[in-house]
C-alpha cells in the first residue's frame, strides 16, 4: 500500500485523469440505475407494493392480467386449500378521469383503475383520507401523484367512456399500474366500469382477472392440479408479467452490463500501459530483492483506491443528480441496488488488473536492466 500511495502522488495528474474516467463511468452506472428502476416502480409499482405471495390467474391468460377472468367464487374455494392464508380479487382496467366541472378532453388524466375487496389485505395504507368502504361503492383511493395535476380530496370524477362518477375519499403514495397513476375501486365499481358492454364479462359470475393470495408455504403446482382453470405464480413472475417491464429492465441490465465490461477494459489498458512504461523499473526493483507479490499488490492496491473513490464520489454524484431531476421524472434510487453496482464495478476492476499482475511475473530483471545473460 505504501508503495502504491508514493506512486499515486508521484503521477498525481496521470492518475487524476484515470479518476475521472472512473467517476464519470460510475456516475452514469448509478444513473442508469435509478432510471431502471423509476421506470420498473412506474410499471408495476401497485403489483409489487401487494403484501402478497402468489397470484392466481385463468389458466390460459399466461400471467398476464388483461388477458384473464375468473370467478370471485374461487377466493373462498382457494381460501379453504391448505397453505392459504388469505386471498382477495382484483382487477385493472385502463381509464381517463376529469373533474366533474370539467367535462373537456383536454383536461383528462389518463389512469389505471384497480379493483379490490375492501378492507382486504390488498388495499394499500392510506396517507390521507380514509380507506374504501363497501357501504360507499364510488369511493376511490387515488395515488398522490394525482395532486401534482390538481386533483384533491372531495373531487368528484367522470369516468371516461362511462356515466360513472366517484369521489376521491384517500390518496395513497407509490401505486401506479402500467406507467399511469392507480385509483383503487371496490370490485363492484370495477366491474360496473369493466363489464359495461353486455357479454364482456363472458357469463361469468362476479369476475375478477386474478386472486391474490397471502400462502408463503403454499405449492403452487398442487393448488392448479386440485382447483380446474387457474394458473398459480410467483409475486416475482406477476410483476414480470406486467406489458413492457421485462423488455424496460433488459435494456437498462444490457446498458449496465456494457457499461461495467467497458470500464473494466479501461482500468485494465491502462495500468497494462502503465506497467509496460515501468519496465525498467520493475525490473530494478525485482533485481534488488522485490518480490512479484509485493509489485502486483501496489498495482492492484492502485486500482482499488482509484475504483473506491471514483465509485463514492459517483454516488455522490448521482444523489446530486436526483435533486434537480424534475418530479415527474422516472428516476428511483435504491440504496441497496446502488451499493450490488458499486461492488460489481470494484469487483470488475479488480479483476482487470489481472492483465498488468500478469505482465509483472513475465518482467526478467536482467533483460530490463539491458544485460545480456
Amino acid at each position: 500500500m505504501f508503495l502504491a500511495l508514493k506512486e499515486l502522488k508521484h503521477a498525481k495528474f496521470r492518475y487524476a485523469m484515470m479518476s475521472v474516467i472512473i467517476i464519470l463511468i460510475a456516475w452514469l452506472v448509478f444513473i442508469l440505475s435509478g432510471l431502471g428502476n423509476g421506470l420498473s416502480s412506474l410499471s408495476a409499482a401497485s403489483v409489487k407494493n401487494l403484501k402478497a405471495d402468489y397470484v392466481v390467474y385463468e389458466e390460459t391468460a399466461g400471467a398476464t392480467f388483461s388477458k384473464s377472468i375468473l370467478s370471485e367464487g374461487k377466493v373462498n374455494e382457494i381460501n379453504s386449500t391448505k397453505g392459504v392464508e388469505d386471498a382477495a380479487g382484483f382487477g385493472s382496467s385502463m381509464a381517463s378521469i376529469s373533474k366533474r366541472e370539467l367535462d373537456n378532453s383536454s383536461k383528462k388524466t389518463d389512469v389505471a383503475l384497480l379493483g379490490i375487496q375492501a378492507g382486504s389485505f390488498v388495499e394499500p395504507t392510506v396517507i390521507e383520507g380514509r380507506q374504501l368502504s363497501n357501504q360507499h361503492e364510488l369511493g376511490l383511493l387515488a395515488d398522490e401523484s394525482l395532486k401534482d395535476k390538481g386533483y384533491k380530496l372531495g373531487d368528484q370524477l367522470l369516468i371516461s367512456n362511462s356515466k360513472m362518477e366517484a369521489t376521491i375519499v384517500g390518496f395513497v403514495k407509490n401505486q401506479t399500474f402500467n406507467h399511469l397513476p392507480a385509483l383503487f375501486s371496490t370490485l363492484d365499481t370495477w366491474r360496473e366500469y369493466q363489464y359495461a358492454a353486455p357479454g364482456a364479462d363472458n357469463g361469468i359470475k362476479e369476475p375478477v382477472q386474478a386472486i391474490i393470495l397471502q400462502a408463503p408455504n403454499l405449492d403452487g403446482d398442487k393448488l392448479d392440479k386440485d382447483i380446474q382453470g387457474i394458473k398459480t405464480v410467483a409475486k416475482s413472475t406477476a410483476v414480470k408479467g406486467m406489458p413492457g417491464y421485462k423488455e424496460e429492465s433488459g435494456t437498462i441490465l444490457m446498458m449496465l452490463a456494457f457499461l461495467i465490461v467497458i470500464s473494466a477494459f479501461i482500468i485494465a489498458v491502462f495500468f497494462y500501459v502503465i506497467t509496460i512504461q515501468k519496465t525498467q523499473q520493475f525490473g530494478v526493483m525485482k533485481a534488488i530483492g522485490a518480490s512479484n507479490r509485493f509489485i502486483s499488490k501496489a498495482i492492484v492496491s492502485q486500482v482499488f483506491i482509484l475504483s473506491a473513490f471514483g465509485i463514492v464520489i459517483g454516488i455522490g454524484l448521482t444523489y446530486l443528480t436526483a435533486l434537480v431531476f424534475p418530479k415527474d421524472m422516472p428516476f428511483n434510487l435504491d440504496v441497496k441496488l446502488l451499493i450490488l453496482y458499486g461492488i460489481s464495478l470494484l469487483i470488475i476492476s479488480l479483476l482487470s488488473s489481472i492483465v498488468s499482475v500478469r505482465q509483472i511475473a513475465k518482467i526478467d530483471p536482467l533483460t530490463a536492466l539491458g544485460r545480456v545473460e
